[in-house]
């Protein structure tokens, strides 16, 4: 269950200025280990510590292929690759690293199973806590709403 929350956008120069929009939110993240001991319940001859090694191993190899100008594909998960944040120059010639990139960005595509349209096709959306809508309080209990909702 996918649970969100709604919010009013307060940004004044957009056409969505002032309009309600929905925010996922995430009520636990889950590191390395923990993903680990997940996985170690999903009926695996494999103990938690292995599948964690393997993944602390994997991590490190995904960032050094990344580093080496690689993308790297994780079937029915994402394609993971480097992008430049910069800023524009008016000539190739007036181009350089030192003055116009900014920064780079991890950049992740999911592909297969994860993909958006197949998550669609999957996700229930439940709401979180309500929000005081046009001036009617909502009863405000901070539970969460019972109906969910579908994409």
């Amino acid at each position: 269950m996918i649970r969100y929350k709604k919010y009013q956008n307060q940004t004044k120069s957009t056409p969505l200025s002032a309009k309600w929009l929905a925010r996922a939110v995430a009520d636990e993240t889950l590191d390395t280990r923990a993903l680990a001991e997940h996985m170690a319940k999903h009926n695996t001859p494999y103990s938690q510590g292995a599948i964690h090694g393997v993944l602390k191993d994997m991590t490190s190899c995904i960032k050094e292929l990344l580093l080496d100008g690689k993308n790297v594909k994780l079937d029915d998960l994402a394609i993971f690759g480097v992008g430049i944040r910069g800023k524009p120059a008016d000539t190739s010639k007036d181009w350089s690293v030192t003055t116009n990139v900014v920064g780079l960005r991890l950049k992740c595509r999911a592909t297969g199973t994860l993909a958006i349209n197949q998550l669609k096709l999957e996700a229930q959306l439940k709401e979180l806590s309500p929000y005081d809508i046009e001036g009617a309080n909502t009863g405000g209990n901070g539970g969460e709403d019972d109906r969910p909702g579908e994409l």
